[in-house]
């Protein structure tokens, strides 16, 4: 009778991650746990109306109006020496990658919310690999950033065109679209990477919001975004910010007129630029793979 009565047997993958499950069943691919969540990021995003218009019309206003208000003191950097750059479009590839960052803390906040809500424990205890649910929690975020600082950078000779961004010039060439849109990508798996990590160990979107204003923000600050630090001893902060490389590289893509200067401190080539927020988004992907591996505090009470 006992054996009769016996639940079936369990069995745990052999990578050890996701929960017990029936002898002989297959675990999901990493690929299809992944789509899964993006898809659910994405659906979710698309259904909050205000956060879409929102995260379109904030960053536009912040551009005119700071921009504006920057114009007249502006000093474009020495890499520009000898050409006609205005506030805006020195400031356009900040905005944008502004917008990658923002959207990235907005989607990782996620991670904190899915965890109070029980839907993250539910993940967790599913026979998943532990890395599909960091790509699709990543690559979801990274989505949503993609397409809204796209929109953003399509929109802006727009804004030319009406005045209200005077002197931006964007080449809408094949290569310069495929590098801008190749750099955008990169710096939304990045910086939603680094969200993640930042989210994980945390149980309180308070927490998550002063880790932000003391870490992600500066980061964006310092990356030569919203001003040049060539006359400072800024440059060396800048220089050592892995954010700098990814803005450096999106900047050049963008602005055809910089695409081909001599590397300096504070705008490393593209290659470099390349090697260097590659290099950093790998290592944010391989630390959330990890963290996400190990049992959080708050699953093992």
């Amino acid at each position: 009778m006992s054996t009769a009565l016996a639940q079936p047997a369990l069995a745990r993958s052999s990578s050890g991650e996701g929960s017990a499950r029936p002898a002989g069943q297959p675990t999901p691919s990493v690929l299809l746990a992944a789509f899964s969540l993006a898809q659910r990021e994405l659906v979710r995003f698309f259904r909050q109306r205000t956060r879409v218009v929102g995260a379109l019309v904030q960053p536009v206003l912040f551009w005119v109006v700071l921009g504006a208000g920057m114009h007249s003191a502006f000093e474009a950097p020495s890499y520009a020496d000898g050409l006609d750059m205005s506030y805006q479009a020195y400031f356009l590839p900040g905005v944008a990658a502004m917008i990658v960052l923002f959207t990235a803390i907005f989607a990782t906040i996620s991670v904190i919310e899915d965890r109070r809500e029980g839907f993250l424990q539910g993940v967790l205890v599913a026979p998943v690999p532990r890395a599909g649910i960091v790509l699709g929690k990543v690559f979801g975020g990274a989505a949503i950033a993609f397409l809204q600082a796209g929109l953003f950078v399509a929109l802006a000779p727009l804004l030319n065109y009406l005045g209200l961004a005077p002197g931006v010039e964007y080449g809408f060439t094949v290569s310069s679209v495929l590098l801008t849109a190749g750099w955008i990508a990169l710096l939304s798996v990045g910086l939603t990477a680094l969200g993640y990590c930042m989210a994980w160990p945390l149980d309180s979107t308070q927490g998550f919001h002063a880790l932000m204003s003391v870490v992600l923000l500066p980061m964006w600050l310092l990356s030569g975004a919203a001003f040049p630090a060539d006359g400072s001893w800024l440059k060396w902060v800048v220089a050592a910010n892995p954010l700098t490389y990814g803005v450096a590289g999106l900047r050049r893509a963008m602005t055809p007129a910089i695409a081909d200067v001599p590397a300096t401190l504070t705008l490393p080539g593209a290659g470099v630029g390349a090697l260097v927020f590659g290099g950093f988004t790998v290592i944010c992907l391989a630390a959330a793979v990890v963290m996400t591996r190990r049992r959080h505090p708050r699953e093992a009470r």
